[in-house]
């Protein structure tokens, strides 16, 4: 592993030269011969592994996408083809000398055993997570003991980036499940030595349960999910608790809007907090790995540092494919430089940034790496709708989101599509549920939530409903589902 202390501080020449060098070798030793996906895929478009020896040689490899991922009626097991499954065979052909001679020196001076224990601890699959989805079956991701390994020194980056301090008492309230936030929490925890209490969120133990946790462990840093974050805080509040002990809140699995950042603060001013920084995460399963912002006074947005040693990010027209320059709005596409087990490489993300990817100075902590614009669009959490056609305007619904988010007038939303009188043949119709704050009044936020949709989205709500918080709460599970339902499509089908 790369030096962290040095690499973010180099600069980006540095940067593409070790990014050259770790992807020539990644794809000759790792990903061609021992990827059974991505070594026909090579072969059925006359690529060679030698010709890849620059990040700019990229762009001779097709891209990969969800849908290559699932199983099919011909396949049920896709996914095993995506895993490296390297052999006594493969490895003396595919691996270099300099490779090859520890393994020969173990078996000489160990016996063969002590090899293939080395083998399995690089390669065989102990760990497993999924994609989440609700339109298309999850997709398990397998990590080895090596991306374990990776995860617990991305989870070390975290906190670097974060500048938590190592004594800092850790509150990890992600849902408890096989996906990657809760998981790069716990290594964090244990690469950093930090105390970290999980709760599981609140299918677990309930806000209650983890409300009484948190002030008991007096928690410094309070991580979760924004929306049940915010629902947290907002009922510690409302019990009078005191939650002076906690200096910064991390939200992952979600984008995170300004004036989310700014209702949590307040907040916790209510519940006796100082200054507290809010910082947004980017991560996603296929990556095994996740990404923070650094911190600012005001908790504005920095972008999110990559790690240019364990990772390439390129932004592409997701029209066309094609390559943009730095800055550009577009498609982000992963590209791993150390990943064993389950491995995909210019992977469409499905996720969409605004500002690109930036490579000068980040003006907030100095660091030389790339970072990408947290105005990300995150379409991924939103396999079930992605971008929809609502009355005949395309709509991205995570937009919706964090428009009203924003509002602080608004406490809790969800956004239903609907057929006007049940019609498939009918109209779209475009339904806002709204739960508002103490003494905001029902017409003019419909006004302020119209206008706002019509400016940035180009449709217009037909209908509001208006919920108690407690009513709004339940319907859209806070509590009793894995992640809330914020938009429900309730068109029937023709």
């Amino acid at each position: 592993m790369i030096d962290w202390s040095e690499l973010q501080r180099a600069n980006r020449a540095e940067q593409r030269r070790l990014q050259d060098h770790l992807l020539g070798r990644y794809v000759r030793e790792y990903l061609y011969p021992f990827s059974p996906y991505y070594r026909r895929l090579f072969d059925d478009n006359g690529v060679r592994p030698e010709q890849i020896r620059t990040v700019d040689d990229l762009r001779r490899i097709p891209l990969t996408q969800k849908l290559d991922l699932l199983a099919t009626p011909e396949d049920p097991q896709r996914f095993k083809q995506f895993i490296l499954q390297p052999d006594p065979a493969t490895i003396k052909a595919a691996w270099p000398l300099r490779k090859k001679l520890p393994l020969l020196w173990q078996k000489w001076t160990q016996g063969a055993a002590a090899v293939r224990r080395t083998v399995q601890r690089e390669f065989s699959p102990c760990f497993m997570t999924f994609t989440t989805g609700r339109s298309a079956d999850p997709v398990p991701f397998f990590y080895s003991p090596h991306d374990i390994q990776n995860l617990h020194d991305t989870g070390a980056r975290l906190v670097d980036v974060m500048r938590l301090p190592s004594d800092y008492r850790i509150a990890n309230v992600f849902p408890y499940a096989p996906h990657l936030a809760f998981w790069q929490v716990f290594f964090a925890g244990q690469e950093t030595g930090m105390m970290a209490l999980s709760t599981g969120g609140g299918k677990v133990m309930g806000s209650t349960g983890d409300l009484r946790a948190i002030t008991r462990l007096r928690a410094d840093a309070l991580i979760g999910v924004p929306g049940y974050v915010y629902h947290l805080l907002r009922k510690a509040v409302s019990d009078g608790l005191d939650l002076s002990s906690i200096r910064c809140v991390v939200l992952g699995a979600e984008r995170v809007p300004p004036g989310l950042k700014d209702k949590i603060s307040q907040l916790l001013r209510q519940a006796g907090a100082g200054e507290v920084r809010v910082f947004g995460t980017y991560g996603f399963t296929e990556a095994r790995m996740a990404f923070a912002e650094c911190p600012t006074r005001d908790n504005e947005y920095t972008g999110y540092h990559l790690y240019p040693d364990l990772a390439i990010f390129e932004v592409i027209d997701p029209a066309t494919g094609e390559v943009l320059p730095d800055g550009e709005d577009g498609e982000l596409v992963f590209t791993p430089l150390r990943a064993r087990a389950s491995t995909v490489f210019r992977y469409r993300t499905g996720d969409r940034v605004r500002g690109g990817i930036q490579w000068d100075p980040c003006p907030h902590c100095g660091r030389t790496v790339p970072r990408i614009s947290s105005d990300l669009t995150r379409e991924s959490s939103l396999k079930d709708l992605q971008l929809l056609k609502v009355k005949g305007t395309l709509v991205n619904l995570e937009d919706c989101a964090m428009l009203l988010s924003d509002m602080k007038e608004v406490e809790e939303w969800q956004i239903e599509l609907r057929k006007k009188d049940d019609d498939p043949l009918e109209v779209d119709e475009l339904v806002v549920h709204l739960a508002l704050k103490d003494g905001c009044l029902k017409e003019p936020t419909a006004e302020q939530v119209r206008t706002a949709f019509k400016s940035r989205l180009e449709v217009s709500p037909n209908h509001f409903e208006f919920l108690g918080l407690d009513a709004m709460l339940q319907k859209i599970g806070m509590e009793t589902e894995m992640k809330e339902k914020r938009f429900v499509d309730a068109r029937p089908q023709a």
